[in-house]
């Protein structure tokens, strides 16, 4: 599997993404083990775009780390600073979730903004997830939803 090719605006783009980011995999004195190379591949499913920590020395060895993770992942290379490597592959599409289903009780996730009282500090977003007999209020707290009241049909003589 040969490695993803990536235009320098592309590998930029990722080399800032990735600047924040901390190392997922590390690699010891060992070297590339089949284990290493199992884990990396778990990180790029999961993640996408990962940092790898070499703690060997030999920046020769290391680059040719990172040219055998590339080759065998199928990624792309984005950066080699220090001991650190930036990998990206894109992320496979996951499969259909249990509740992407059609219906009105399905759980939903909902983003709730709370600013401060004061108004000098950023406002607070937290993601909640809201059940198909749950509402948000005006406040941003979680009540069930009201039983419907519907009106009883006198039947009389």
């Amino acid at each position: 599997m040969p490695a993803i090719q990536l235009t320098t605006t592309e590998r930029r783009a990722f080399r800032a993404d990735a600047h924040h980011l901390d190392p997922v995999v590390m690699i010891g004195g060992d070297g590339l083990t089949e284990a290493v190379i199992k884990e990396t591949d778990a990180a790029l499913k999961a993640h996408g775009l990962i940092k790898v920590r070499v703690l060997g020395d030999d920046r020769a060895a290391r680059e040719d780390m990172f040219a055998q993770l590339c080759e065998q992942l199928s990624a792309a290379p984005i950066q080699h600073i220090g001991k650190l490597l930036v990998l990206w592959r894109p992320q496979p599409e996951k499969a259909a979730k249990a509740d992407d289903h059609k219906g009105g009780a399905a759980p939903r996730e909902v983003k709730i903004l709370k600013f401060s009282k004061s108004g000098t500090r950023r406002p607070e977003i937290k993601k909640v997830q809201v059940m198909g007999n749950q509402r948000v209020t005006a406040g941003g707290l979680i009540k069930r939803a009201k039983k419907r009241v519907t009106s009883k049909k006198k039947t009389g003589a």
